[in-house]
């Protein structure tokens, strides 16, 4: 099928059209201290004609009881069982203005805000072209409640029309090291 540029989307982010949309799936977390947990995924790229690109991403985990063997009123342990959200996340991603002279060809400067509902912004910058992101932070603030990140890198690809992704984070204490990666599929397009 051929890619058509969703509607009204400014010329600006058509290096990042290819994510628009919404997306689900599942990935898994498994960090320092953290025990490999699975997660289902909901992953929302739109816009509103800007510059730019609004996301939000929710991560749910089994809630306790569904972790304990309990299962849905069928017998089966569906989506249904990941009920507890594990992190929310909201931002901005847009192109950079500034290209700079060194950026290989059909790479565009990237440049991504994301806020994390338990009390940390991350400034993350990075690189977009052929289907690929790949983004580390130039800045993490975070309240005093909130977990001790200093640092994160993110990679996304548009494989086979899936969404693959992966996180690493340098976090309490640790250096950076491997924490989630996930596998999503387009829901439906919006524009």
């Amino acid at each position: 099928m051929p890619f058509a540029f969703p509607e009204g989307l400014a010329p600006e982010v058509y290096p990042l059209a290819w994510l628009v949309g919404r997306w689900t799936g599942a990935g898994v977390i498994k960090y320092e201290g953290i025990a490999e947990t699975p997660f289902r995924q909901d992953l929302v790229f739109d816009h509103d004609g800007g510059p730019y690109l609004r996301f939000t991403s929710t991560l749910r985990v089994r809630s306790a009881a569904a972790a304990d063997g309990e299962t849905t009123g069928d017998g089966t342990e569906g989506e249904d069982a990941f009920d507890t959200v594990w992190s929310t996340e909201t931002g901005y991603w847009r192109i950079s203005s500034e290209r700079p002279d060194d950026l290989p060809e059909g790479k565009h400067a990237l440049e991504v805000l994301v806020t994390d509902a338990s009390g940390r912004l991350s400034l993350f910058l990075g690189l977009v072209g052929d289907g690929r992101v790949d983004l580390a932070t130039d800045f993490v603030a975070r309240t005093s409640t909130a977990a001790e990140v200093t640092a994160a890198k993110r990679l996304y690809g548009n494989v086979e029309g899936r969404l693959l992704w992966l996180e690493e984070l340098a976090a309490f204490g640790h250096p950076m090291g491997s924490y989630a990666s996930g596998e999503l599929d387009r829901v439906d397009g919006l524009s």
